[in-house]
């Protein structure tokens, strides 16, 4: 467990540098950007262990399969509280304290759920989990931040791409691992994963006072609610956040439903396998971010929402042929990674120096939407099967294309200037909006 985890009042026992205002000069050194998609991928796996274990901990716990959906909302839920009350501290806290203490906060989490002896245990263990997973978006601000505006698509690209694949490779690892040694082995190994990345975090990350040293703690949620209140821009791409990945997790959360059941009845691995099929959302994620950087965010966006509408034509078809699920997989993956790397792009850019608080607020919405998505995929499976399930996913895609359609002028009036292309000089960051924090 790493020491001098920080204090509600946001003081730590770590001595940190200077705060500079200059912008950095480029991207971050080499090694650390690998280095943080590793570690959010291998935080967010952890959100995503339990989709393709559904069916197995409904038998274990003695839960129905209207219930199942419960398992995955509880840590979504869990997971939109920590982008509230943890993320900002990035803002507060030097992340060479926080992102360590809260990786082993996380592997303690994970030891509980592995050895949870109860459903109520569980589901407490999982909310954990949830909260403290947001780590990775605590390292994808700390990525933005140490990174020149020029560059600063890419490289969220970059470590977004490393959680598209944890959260791919957590599906097909969580299967495999559950058919060789059984569910509690897949967070107990997790445990012991994450725990070494906080020890190894702690050593290599770089030292540096946060912009927001001296805001007090209890004052960062009303600063994050403020910030969105009073800029458009934020509230539209979180409304789509909420959209897209209402309809991500409505497939995921689902499917292993019909995958378990009759004609396929899929072993865990297989089901977990169905989750390298998206592969192409990793792709989308350093695509999307090129093209932000070339100022294509709205068509990118639009593009990708039209995507997502479509994957489900063949999903609907999950339980007449497996390759229409593994198309419209790919389609809906690939859509949802490219707008979400496009908006976490676009609101960063708002106020970097509150880029911590803003994607965590970004993040709440994205958090909300996926666990609407899993309860109400399992209520619409228990009540009319995988039609019904098709049907709300559709619903939700179509939702966020009518968003984006509706408010393509209001992004065009607000929407910060698309960076340069060429390696700018150090200066001075630009002065933030009239709109300040609370």
């Amino acid at each position: 467990m790493p020491d001098h985890c920080p204090t509600a009042s946001g003081r730590t026992a770590a001595h940190a540098a200077p705060h500079t205002a200059l912008a950095p000069p480029g991207p971050p050194p080499g090694w650390l950007v690998p280095l943080f998609a590793v570690a959010c991928g291998s935080a967010v796996a952890d959100v995503y262990f339990a989709q393709p274990l559904l069916v197995t901990l409904g038998e274990r716990f003695a839960l129905g399969p209207g219930l199942l959906g419960a398992i995955v909302a509880v840590t979504q839920l869990g997971y939109a509280a920590g982008l509230l009350l943890l993320v900002p501290l990035g803002d507060l806290v030097d992340r060479r304290t926080l992102i360590p203490c809260q990786l082993g906060l996380l592997a303690a989490a994970l030891l509980a759920v592995g050895l949870a002896p109860g459903a109520g245990a569980l589901l407490a263990a999982l909310a954990a989990v949830g909260a403290l997973a947001v780590v990775a978006q605590t390292m994808v601000a700390a990525a933005a931040h140490l990174t020149a505006p020029a560059h600063r698509g890419r490289v969220v690209g970059s470590v977004t791409s490393g959680v598209i694949t944890g959260i791919l490779l957590a599906r097909t690892v969580a299967g495999t691992v559950a058919d060789l040694a059984g569910w509690r082995a897949v967070y107990l190994l997790s445990a012991g994963l994450t725990a070494t990345l906080a020890l190894l975090l702690r050593r290599v990350l770089p030292a540096g006072r946060p912009p927001a040293a001296g805001l007090p703690y209890r004052r960062l949620p009303a600063s994050t609610v403020g910030l969105f209140v009073r800029t458009p821009l934020l509230l539209v791409r979180g409304g789509l956040a909420f959209l897209v990945f209402a309809a991500f997790s409505t497939l995921w959360s689902s499917v292993v439903q019909p995958l378990s059941a009759p004609p396929w009845s899929l072993t865990h691995t297989a089901i977990g396998a169905f989750g390298l099929a998206g592969a192409a959302g990793a792709l989308a994620a350093g695509a999307a971010g090129r093209w932000n950087d070339r100022g294509l965010a709205q068509r990118t966006t639009g593009t990708a929402l039209v995507l997502l509408a479509v994957s489900w034509l063949p999903l609907a078809f999950t339980r007449q042929s497996l390759w229409a699920l593994a198309v419209g997989a790919v389609l809906l993956d690939f859509a949802v990674q490219a707008v979400h790397v496009t908006n976490q792009t676009l609101v960063h850019a708002v106020r970097p120096d509150a880029g911590s608080r803003i994607i965590g607020g970004y993040m709440v919405f994205y958090s909300a939407g996926s666990a609407l998505g899993a309860t109400g995929s399992s209520v619409a499976y228990a009540a009319a099967g995988w039609t019904a399930v098709a049907a709300l996913g559709a619903a939700f895609s179509c939702a966020a294309l009518l968003l984006w359609a509706a408010t393509r002028r209001l992004h065009d009036r607000t929407a910060p200037p698309p960076p340069a292309t060429a390696d700018p000089p150090a200066t001075a960051d630009p002065a933030p909006p009239a709109a300040t924090d609370a």
